[in-house]
């Protein structure tokens, strides 16, 4: 496989769905309230508009939205959702470093510091509850391939951030990292990045990724600066 297709089977092993099944050339998802990311059908070859309609009415039976994640080499798909009233959804960037690049890197936050296990912890459940994860998407992380875990991130006696983390291969990929308000801007999302590559390349990763929506420019910028690149990307098309 490419890099690329390597990514994207890291994001599926360790952000997975509850159940898929294929429906002609798609592999159909059920994400049990997971989120996009999860539920989001995919097209394995070329499709026909006759098996789009059947995708469709899988993602219906599963009392579902209609939605299509578009990779690279989907675009023929991409100009038939389109067509059918599809509209552009979430574009998202997928970054990848050697972990030792990320690991590597200098705190900049005073006193930033985490603990990781799983549970998870009570705070990281009320800090991933304030930025909207909810138990559907921290049953995905519950099913992850292992080894996973979560990360508290500290300042001082004050809990600042969480975020989530599981390797597949020598791949470790980053989920869920989540700052609370009061600690943004200083340092805790770059500490615990950080504390999660290290604790990536202790548990046998090389490359340390991510995926982050276009959108999100505060995060961008801090995984740039991080030394990660961005190696490809996806958007979804949904039916509204």
């Amino acid at each position: 496989m490419t890099d690329l297709n390597r990514l994207f089977a890291t994001l599926e092993a360790t952000w997975p769905a509850a159940h898929k099944f294929s429906v002609g050339p798609f592999t159909i998802r059920d994400g049990k309230g997971g989120g996009k990311r999860v539920s989001a059908a995919t097209a394995e070859d070329a499709v026909t508009e006759a098996e789009i309609d059947a995708a469709e009415q899988a993602m219906l039976d599963l009392g579902q939205t209609r939605l299509f994640m578009i990779r690279p080499g989907d675009a023929a798909l991409d100009e038939m959702l389109a067509a059918r009233g599809y509209v552009v959804v979430d574009p998202t960037r997928l970054y990848a470093a050697p972990v030792d690049t990320v690991a590597d890197q200098t705190k900049t936050g005073k006193d930033v510091k985490t603990i990781h296990g799983w549970g998870p912890l009570a705070f990281m459940v009320e800090l991933w509850r304030d930025g909207g994860i909810g138990p559907e998407r921290l049953a995905v992380m519950d099913r992850a391939i292992e080894p996973h875990t979560g990360f508290l991130g500290r300042m001082g006696n004050e809990v600042g951030g969480t975020a989530f983390a599981a390797v597949y291969e020598d791949i470790a990929m980053l989920h869920a990292l989540e700052v609370r308000k009061g600690s943004r801007r200083s340092g805790m999302g770059r500490g615990a990045t950080i504390d999660a590559a290290m604790w990536a390349r202790d548990h046998g990763a090389t490359t340390f990724a991510l995926a982050c929506t276009e959108a999100n420019t505060a995060a961008n910028a801090l995984y740039s600066s991080l030394g990660m690149k961005v190696i490809g990307g996806y958007h979804y098309r949904q039916k509204l």
